[in-house]
């Protein structure tokens, strides 16, 4: 095997185990996970994962790395107010992944959670493109970019946790209109 060949494989077989491991992450959560759940779901050798990852929180990293570069790199239209990031936002919540920033949260708000500083470095990153969506707005007197920011990431947040626990309740189109509608009416766009 050549070594282009090798590195093309072992490429092939990272990518397979972080997106097991999401899958798996956002299923049973992280602690509940294995090495052997990740393999198996994977179809490679338990032993690949600690050779590509080291240990279990250097597969947490890259899987949070990995959904940190899907945010980043996502295709979307130039800022254009708070409707526009809405819209960005629903469809990042309608995505199959985005059950993993649920599932972790569960877990990151835990004291001493050791996966509390992954988390944080996937919230910012979600935060950082609703604020690079939403462009410049004017705010109340008294109101900072960040804690309007602040207040409608958590909106968004709230509105993917209660519709991942019960869909059937909860109209994603509906709450994302009625926060659009909300936050609208606070800021107005330039």
């Amino acid at each position: 095997m050549t070594a282009t060949r090798r590195s093309a494989t072992a490429r092939e077989s990272r990518e397979l185990l972080i997106r097991a491991a999401t899958e798996l992450f956002a299923e049973q959560g992280f602690r509940r996970t294995t090495f052997a759940d990740v393999a198996g779901r994977a179809g490679i050798s338990r032993g690949s994962i600690p050779w590509h990852f080291g240990n279990k929180d250097g597969l947490l990293q890259a899987v949070i790395d990995e959904a940190v570069r899907s945010i980043a790199t996502r295709e979307g239209p130039e800022p254009v107010g708070i409707q526009a990031a809405l819209s960005d936002a629903l469809e990042i919540v309608r995505l199959p992944s985005t059950r993993l920033f649920i599932t972790l949260l569960a877990e990151a708000v835990e004291p001493g959670s050791p996966i509390r500083g992954h988390y944080a470095q996937l919230h910012a990153a979600l935060r950082d493109r609703l604020g690079s969506r939403i462009g410049e707005i004017d705010l109340p007197a008294g109101m900072t970019r960040d804690d309007f920011l602040t207040v409608v990431f958590g909106a968004v947040i709230g509105i993917n946790q209660q519709w991942s626990v019960a869909p059937e309740r909860v109209d994603l189109d509906r709450a994302f209109a009625a926060l659009s509608l909300s936050a609208g009416r606070t800021a107005v766009p330039d």
